[in-house]
Formats: structure tokens, C-alpha cells, sequence
């Protein structure tokens, strides 16, 4: 399932105010975007309410999923940063319900310590 089993390969931020009018009618009154990254077709968007993963399917990626996680539902989450061998950042987020973590690599740290401050504070 793509994105819902973790994001393989590295993220690269999207400025969010690209995706405005594609998310028009997801977002709910007095809800904004803070950071948002592609991964070739798949979005992962943080909102100041939720998590928004979006799954381009097909072979024309016209039929999207979209999976919403709100941020009461993270039970905890965690950050690793990148080595010398391994250069990809990575953040691991588990949700009620769950027993596996989403899991968002990032090819940079600076990316990965801006998704940990925001998951930091809209959870705690």
C-alpha cells in the first residue's frame, strides 16, 4: 500500500501553498498547513490538526487515497538522524490501533528535526 506501510526512499519538502487547491477540500475550518513532501506521486502533509497521507494510485495517479491521523492518536514517535554511512533521517510515528509505525525518511536532518517539533508540539 505505498505510503501507508512507511515511505521508502527519501522526501523532498513541497512548499504547501502548491498544494492549496488540491487540499481545499480536505481542510476543515481553521486548519493550515506547516510542511508537506513528495515521494514521486505520494504526499505526506502535517497540518496544525493532523497528519494527511495522500496515495496517487494507477497508473495515471487519478485515484488518490487519503488517510488522515489525527495527532491525539499518536501514541509516541521517534527520530533518527542520519550517519556517515546511512545518510537518510527518519521519523517513526505509532497510532492507536496500530502494532508497526509509519515510518517518513528524509534525506536531511534539518527536514526531520522540523517533523519532530512539529509532532512534539501537537502531541505533548
Amino acid at each position: 500500500m505505498g505510503i501507508f506501510s512507511g515511505m521508502m526512499g527519501n522526501a523532498s519538502e513541497v512548499n504547501p501553498e502548491k498544494l492549496e487547491n488540491e487540499l481545499a477540500s480536505l481542510m476543515i475550518e481553521g486548519e493550515s498547513m506547516h510542511k508537506a513532501f513528495k515521494l514521486i506521486r505520494d504526499l505526506v502533509v502535517f497540518t496544525n490538526k493532523r497528519i494527511i497521507l495522500i496515495d496517487k494510485q494507477g497508473m495515471t495517479g487519478k485515484k488518490t487515497e487519503f488517510l488522515s491521523i489525527p495527532y491525539k492518536s499518536i501514541k509516541y514517535f521517534s527520530k533518527e538522524s542520519a550517519g556517515t554511512i546511512d545518510l537518510d533521517a527518519e521519523i517513526k510515528v505509532w497510532i492507536s490501533g496500530d502494532d508497526l509505525p509509519k515510518e517518513f525518511q528524509f534525506s536531511r536532518d534539518n527536514a526531520v528535526d522540523e517533523v519532530y517539533r512539529i509532532l512534539s508540539y501537537y502531541t505533548l
